[in-house]
Formats: structure tokens, C-alpha cells, sequence
């Protein structure tokens, strides 16, 4: 399902409309796999018929979107978790140097404990995506307890983030094999916000 999705969010005829539908699902679907990074705890309970054995996710993680992009995969995941904590980092790339520039930050308390789950739909270079994580750590959170959710990643990108942050967990739909002389990913989607908030 998940491959067959990222079909739909490749092909450059897809509407607006269709592309966000498509993200929406692919997104709930990455949400509803979030709870494998997540500590459970066993309880009893009395069904009408018998007793048995439950397990419940003991807290919601801290849900950080990176602006703008990564507010498309919120919705999907606020479902699963109602009552995380939401944190926003603004940072936008600057296009003829492909640096990140970090221009907003609003964050909940972050302790040690916190699990975050990072939201960033496309990781090109990694850049943009270590920036943030080195901001949630300035913060408090630990590396080891974040975790970076993206639809997409190019293959440089993906090591980038795995040399730079050794600990980090990271849930990717797929990894592309590149990145162009633009730092675009190929074969990639093309510009996802831009796609997705029709701009």
C-alpha cells in the first residue's frame, strides 16, 4: 500500500487534491506504525466474557513538525495521539547554497524522557532535519529518544543523518539513490510543499 501511494505522490499529473488525499493516507499509515517506537505497559482488564492480558502506550510522544512541509503529516498523526504535545520549527532553504536557515521556533518543554517524533516529509541533503535535531537537544531531549518520520530520503541524506546523529531513529516510507546538481531528490516527488499547498 505505502509503494503504491508514493506512486500516486511521484507522477506529475497528480492534483493537488489527490496529492493531498494521498499524503493524508500515506502519513496515517506511517502514524499507525509510530507505536513500535513507543514503551508499553501490561494490564488486565475484564472483557464481558473474561479476563485478559492488554498492553497501553504509557505517554504520547512530542509531535514536531518542520515548517512548512511536515504540518501535512500532523493531522495524520494527532489522530493516533490526541493529547501530544506539539512543538514547530520553522526552517527554509536557501536555494542557490541548499543551507538551512532556521527562522521560527516555538517548542513545548522538552525533558530527557520526551520522545519526539520529528516530521519531515522529504530528506534531501539532511541538513535542514540535523539542524532541528540539534535544536531539540539543545532543548533537552536526547538523541537517542528522537525519532525522524519522512515519506522520502535521498540516500546521501539518509547518511548525513545517520553519521551526524548516530542514535536517532528515523521511519522512512523510501530511499531515493540521489540527489541532482539543484540537491533535488531523484527521482523524488518535486517540491512537496509546493505540491501540497498548491503554491
Amino acid at each position: 500500500m505505502k509503494n503504491s501511494l508514493l506512486s500516486t505522490l511521484r507522477n506529475k499529473e497528480t492534483s493537488c487534491e489527490l496529492f493531498r488525499q494521498t499524503a493524508h493516507q500515506l502519513g496515517s499509515i506511517m502514524a499507525s506504525e509510530s507505536d513500535s517506537f513507543l514503551s508499553k505497559k501490561k494490564s488486565s482488564i475484564e472483557t464481558p466474557l473474561a479476563k485478559t492480558e492488554v498492553e497501553n502506550i504509557e505517554t504520547s510522544p512530542t509531535l514536531v513538525p518542520i515548517l512548512r512541509s511536515g504540518t501535512a503529516l500532523l493531522p495524520s498523526f494527532l489522530f493516533f495521539y490526541p493529547k501530544a504535545p506539539i512543538g514547530f520549527i520553522g526552517i527554509r532553504r536557501e536555494e542557490k547554497t541548499a543551507k538551512p536557515l532556521l527562522y521560527y521556533t516555538n517548542l513545548p518543554i522538552i525533558h530527557k524522557e520526551s520522545l519526539i517524533f520529528l516530521l519531515d516529509p522529504m530528506l534531501a541533503t539532511g541538513q535542514s532535519a540535523s539542524l532541528a535535531i540539534d535544536l531539540l537537544k539543545e532543548q533537552g531531549a536526547l538523541e537517542k529518544n528522537i525519532v525522524l518520520f519522512s515519506i522520502l530520503a535521498a540516500n546521501i541524506g539518509f547518511q548525513f543523518i545517520q553519521q551526524k546523529h548516530p542514535s536517532i531513529r528515523t521511519s522512512i516510507v523510501h530511499i531515493d539513490p540521489d540527489l541532482n546538481s539543484d540537491k533535488w531528490i531523484v527521482p523524488g516527488l518535486g517540491d512537496f510543499g509546493d505540491r501540497y499547498f498548491k503554491t
